[in-house]
């Protein structure tokens, strides 16, 4: 039976490497829970944890039963959590009405998994890399992309009204006569004090018509309380 070492020399080097993972995966936890996203903080960092843990595992965890008639493959564990880390992606991916929510959370975790890998594998500076490259895209790409769009594209409008007052009914109707075709994605029910009777949904608009006019009119409506955009890729 092999002696166990619990303090070996590689120690500190695994420890730093496993904080770093901590650090670039609450970074992009932070961005996820900034958009009220289900899979917020905490996910994305026990997600680029455990990533970290099972390549640290994988890379020293069997030093000791080496020899002669044993052979270490570390990219077995590494790919177990490439394959592992899909079904939690796929947990946060919804499809409502033809209209699929989650998508970009989904990669944030695929993308966080794969920067605490890289930390555990010893490669610090391609997960800051990473860590570096997904800022970019979430923050600086988002806005390029509604550039490019064409006009008459899907956009998300986020609605908060009075229940029980036949609001939304008044919205759909608002929202045809101006030449929209509208598709209900997400309703619930707003918490917190003064808040027991509002209800946010989330309605998806198609149209040719100025965006602009329609969320003047919806604001107008009585029992509404508030309308703002959230564009259909801000998943």
């Amino acid at each position: 039976m092999p002696t166990i070492d619990l303090f070996p020399p590689s120690t500190p080097t695994q420890l730093l490497l496993l904080v770093v993972s901590f650090v670039l995966s609450a970074i992009i936890g932070l961005e996820r829970q900034r958009r009220l996203k289900s899979a917020g903080l905490r996910t994305h960092t026990l997600v680029g944890i455990g990533a970290a843990i099972f390549t640290l595992v994988s890379t020293y965890g069997f030093a000791p039963v080496l020899g002669s008639e044993v052979v270490l493959d570390p990219s077995r564990i590494a790919a177990q959590v490439v394959s592992g880390i899909g079904f939690l992606g796929a947990g946060v991916i919804f499809v409502r009405q033809n209209v699929v929510n989650g998508l970009t959370t989904a990669a944030s975790i695929w993308v966080t998994a794969g920067i605490g890998m890289a930390c555990g594998a010893g490669l610090p500076v391609l997960a800051v890399g990473g860590t570096a490259l997904y800022v970019v895209t979430v923050s600086a790409l988002t806005p390029i992309g509604r550039m490019v769009n064409a006009r008459g594209r899907d956009e998300v409008c986020v609605l908060r009204y009075k229940d029980g007052r036949g609001v939304l009914r008044a919205v759909l109707m608002k929202a045809s006569e101006l030449g929209f075709e509208v598709a209900l994605t997400q309703t619930r029910m707003l918490e917190g004090a003064g808040k027991s009777d509002r209800i946010e949904a989330r309605l998806k608009f198609t149209g040719r018509a100025p965006l602009r006019d329609l969320v003047e009119q919806l604001s107008a409506l009585k029992g509404v309380t508030s309308v703002r955009l959230a564009h259909s890729d801000d998943d």
